[in-house]
């Protein structure tokens, strides 16, 4: 031990120094410092958890959409790369913390840096997991419009062979039911005492087939579309009425019917005549509003680029939002359902979302509630209610 006062070295336990007699202390100076590796770690946890929260978000509000796939990519390499790196730092740190006899401290920032990279690289890992399950959910949406496509055929069987048509003659395409819970449907649709006139929605033509062929509201809400909540008139406080009593899904309709629909107040209404490829009915159209997002911008869709080659964004922005822009499930009027990865299909291939516009059918026009029209009887177009809230 040395002396502090000459520096004299004495024997290990002696209380004075043997040079100067000055008093020796026997307790010797330790430095307790914060280890370096362990905020290191808490601060790349932080980093892993802010690049977790836009992916969360992604899955669980469902606003993941084609334009926000680059923030995604990066927000999720990002949390996998420093959750990575944090819960590295945080092992060693934990192990030099324990090691250091009291020296080293920090044992709380190694305990951050281990426990929240792994909670967000789960997290992180949320829509791969969530996606799982998704093939059973598509299978599940195409099984509603095989029922729709059933019932369909049932009202026209009733019907002198027209598919569902809301309202009476000249009807058009509008706002929906003047009072969607009236009890009559003069009094529900606006018509004039001869039964023509008023405005419709795409969605109460649907309903006809609640009202008339039993299908249940769970049938018109896919299971991708976690905004769209099976309809319920009870839930209005219309005291009384039943599902077969009212005749829209509610006064929001596009917020309980998750599927688009071959216009029925055009110039071209079907009927069983029409060529049994033709498109009828599909999840919800692009280029509407709806609660699955904004209507998409129809200029960044390249429709001659492959849906799943390198630039496969440009070609999925035409798909429909409820599956993640995947592809979409299609109903033809001889009741088949096909999973189409492009939206150009029925029997003339052309895009069943768009209005023909001359010569491209494959991109075609939006079109624009509530004046969208079939070019002729040939033309599949596809529309649903926009999102009125």
């Amino acid at each position: 031990m040395k002396c502090p006062a000459c520096g004299a070295e004495n024997a290990d336990g002696t209380s004075r120094c043997i040079s100067c007699e000055a008093t020796l202390d026997e307790t010797p100076t330790v430095t307790v410092r914060i280890s370096r590796l362990a905020l290191a770690s808490a601060a790349l946890a932080l980093v892993t958890l802010l690049g977790a929260i836009p992916v969360v978000m992604a899955v669980r509000d469902q606003w993941f959409r084609h334009e926000h796939t680059a923030l995604i990519l990066v927000s999720g390499s990002l949390s996998i790369i420093g959750g990575g790196a944090g819960l590295l730092l945080g092992l060693i740190a934990w192990g030099l913390i324990g090691s250091s006899g009291g020296r080293v401290t920090g044992r709380g920032f190694a305990v951050i840096g281990v426990l929240i990279p792994v909670g967000a690289m789960l997290a992180a890992l949320t829509p791969a997991l969530m996606r799982g399950p998704s093939l059973s959910l598509r299978l599940r949406c195409g099984t509603n419009l095989s029922g729709i496509g059933k019932a369909m055929l049932i009202y026209a069987n009733d019907y002198d062979d027209k598919l569902p048509i809301a309202g009476g003659q000249g009807t058009i395409w509008g706002l929906g039911p003047k009072d969607w819970a009236a009890g009559s449907r003069l009094d529900a649709f606006g018509l004039d005492p001869n039964g023509a006139g008023g405005e419709a929605s795409i969605c109460s033509s649907l309903y006809l087939l609640i009202r008339h062929a039993e299908m249940t509201p769970k049938s018109f809400v896919c299971p991708e579309e976690r905004k769209v909540t099976e309809f319920d008139p009870v839930k209005y406080k219309i005291g009384g009425k039943k599902l077969t009593d009212v005749w829209d899904f509610g006064p929001d309709p596009a917020t309980h019917c998750s599927y688009a629909y071959h216009a029925p107040y055009s110039r071209y209404p079907l009927n069983t005549a029409n060529h049994p490829g033709l498109a009828v009915a599909a999840d919800r159209n692009p280029w509407i509003r709806s609660p699955s997002g904004k209507a998409g911008d129809i200029t960044k869709f390249k429709p001659d680029v492959a849906p799943f080659d390198g630039r496969a964004e440009e070609a999925r922005k035409g798909n429909s939002l409820a599956h993640w822009g995947g592809g979409q499930n299609v109903l033809y009027l001889d009741t088949h359902v096909e999973w189409v990865k492009q939206p150009y299909v029925s029997y003339e291939d052309d895009n069943i979302y768009t209005l023909w516009d001359g010569d491209d059918r494959l991109r075609g026009i939006p079109p624009q509630p509530y004046d969208a029209q079939p070019a002729d009887r040939r033309d599949a177009l596809l529309l649903n209610d926009p999102l009125r809230r």
